[in-house]
């Protein structure tokens, strides 16, 4: 190639015989065959490619599909080499050559030197725009972690709603169980029940035990249909009040023959009512105390996430902050999900609780995304020497070497637009290793793909 073959390339109109001369030195002639691609979408644009002639057609991966989003067929197009004024520049499209024709490749080191020569303002504005553009783009991630965070806040709602709405329930029953209790005292009080029956009906009472009751749900049903059965031989009309709780507290019928012993005929209903009463009120009691028990839980576990009430670097719960973080992607962690811990004993460490909170997050969410919805997720902590380990595993997959080599650079990623926390891996290797002086890695096969952490127990004055 001549320097009088770029002379005529409206692009480089204005430099001299020397300065094309350079160029020349510093790049490769490189030929262009049909089908053949010459560089793609998402790696490292190290090249500089300038068109002299031929034709090569630019494509982009969108959805499940490639698409032609242009073409550089007039000599002296060009594309690439946006590593001269950005480290982590890509190329945006695939090049694959559709016409027979030449390119002149210049590595992107070679083209930012010459620009630095030849064009120092031209270069330093290049520059400028390069960091602007990334500064925009990393505005759009800090968005899309608000959307994140957003969902994490829809999820945890969903949670904390369940055990409220049941505490709800239960509250609005126990209000009529109690009415029925107390009418039912009234009604013994008027049938004149004595202080003997009384107390043996009430030790008949105490027989039973339905905390330790663990009957099937058609066994109860069957058991249920029984004392209805039975009581309707009675003359009692209030079957359906009393049969269900005695069913459900694993009352049986010669439990009901003994208390009709004890009691008169005018008696044995409402006394049956009462016994009924209060183990629905114990039942009802214990899904009130059960529900916000764990909505104290989910709360907690909030907190305890966002440490938002702590000092930044404090003695830090590992396995605590592992479990905070389940808790707060629970609404993920259900159907085909299966969730295996597998804890080792691990020292308290020095750490930036919240920042590694996020990590947590991110690495697990990954492993839930890659499984899509079906699969096992391991959690594993175990400590090495002065060093504590966690291994996030799942069974998707896997990473491709290529995938798995770029996972940890800034704005990589293999997920669609919407999709995952926005933290990505890069933010997360920043948190364990410039942060916590650490390491994470990746080792990933079909169906099996491990993020291990390594995070000292004590930080570096």
């Amino acid at each position: 190639m001549h320097v009088d073959e770029l002379r005529g390339l409206s692009l480089f109109a204005g430099l001299s015989d020397a300065q094309l001369g350079e160029l020349l030195d510093g790049g490769t002639e490189v030929r262009i065959e049909p089908g053949v691609t010459l560089f793609t979408e998402g790696e490292h644009a190290d090249h500089w490619w300038v068109l002299l002639d031929g034709a090569i057609e630019l494509s982009r991966h969108v959805g499940r599909e490639d698409t032609v989003v242009g073409r550089l067929d007039v000599p002296g197009r060009w594309a690439g080499g946006f590593r001269a004024w950005d480290e982590r520049g890509v190329y945006l499209a695939s090049g694959r050559g559709v016409q027979d024709g030449r390119v002149l490749r210049v590595p992107a080191t070679v083209l930012r030197t010459l620009t630095d020569a030849w064009f120092p303002l031209g270069s330093h504005l290049i520059n400028g725009v390069y960091g602007t553009a990334r500064s925009i783009e990393a505005t759009a991630r800090q968005r899309q972690s608000l959307v994140t965070l957003g969902t994490l806040a829809a999820g945890l709602a969903h949670e904390i709603n369940n055990p409220a709405a049941a505490a709800t329930r239960a509250a609005d029953a126990l209000a009529g169980v109690c009415h029925t209790l107390i009418s039912s005292l009234d009604r013994l009080a008027q049938g004149e029940i004595s202080a003997p029956q009384l107390t043996e009906l009430d030790k008949l009472r105490r027989e039973i035990q339905p905390a330790a009751v663990g009957l099937d749900p058609l066994d109860v049903a069957d058991q249920e249909n029984a004392l209805a059965t039975w009581l309707g031989r009675r003359g009692i009309e209030r079957d359906w009040v009393i049969a269900q709780p005695l069913a459900a507290a694993g009352v049986d019928v010669a439990w009901c023959e003994r208390a009709a012993a004890v009691l008169d005929e005018d008696n044995l209903e409402p006394g049956l009512e009462w016994v009924a009463s209060t183990f629905a009120a114990t039942t009802l009691l214990s899904e009130v105390k059960l529900s916000t028990r764990r909505i104290s839980e989910l709360v907690a576990a909030v907190r305890s996430y966002s440490q938002m009430d702590r000092a930044s670097l404090q003695p830090t719960d590992v396995t605590q902050g592992l479990e905070n973080t389940l808790v707060m992607l629970g609404h993920k962690l259900r159907d085909g999900i299966e969730v295996v811990r597998e804890y080792g004993e691990l020292p308290r460490i020095e750490a930036y609780t919240g920042e590694l909170n996020q990590v947590w997050t991110n690495l697990i969410d990954n492993g839930v995304d890659a499984m899509n919805g079906s699969g096992t997720l391991r959690v594993r902590t175990r400590a090495e020497g002065n060093e504590v380990v966690v291994e996030i595993t799942d069974s998707g997959e896997g990473m491709s070497p290529e995938v798995a080599a770029r996972a940890f650079e800034a704005f990589y990623t293999t997920k669609d637009v919407g999709k995952g926390t926005g933290l990505g891996l890069d933010i997360a290797q920043r948190i364990v290793v410039e942060r916590h002086n650490g390491a994470i890695t990746i080792t990933s096969v079909p169906g099996e793909t491990t993020l291990r952490v390594r995070i000292p127990v004590r930080q570096k004055s």
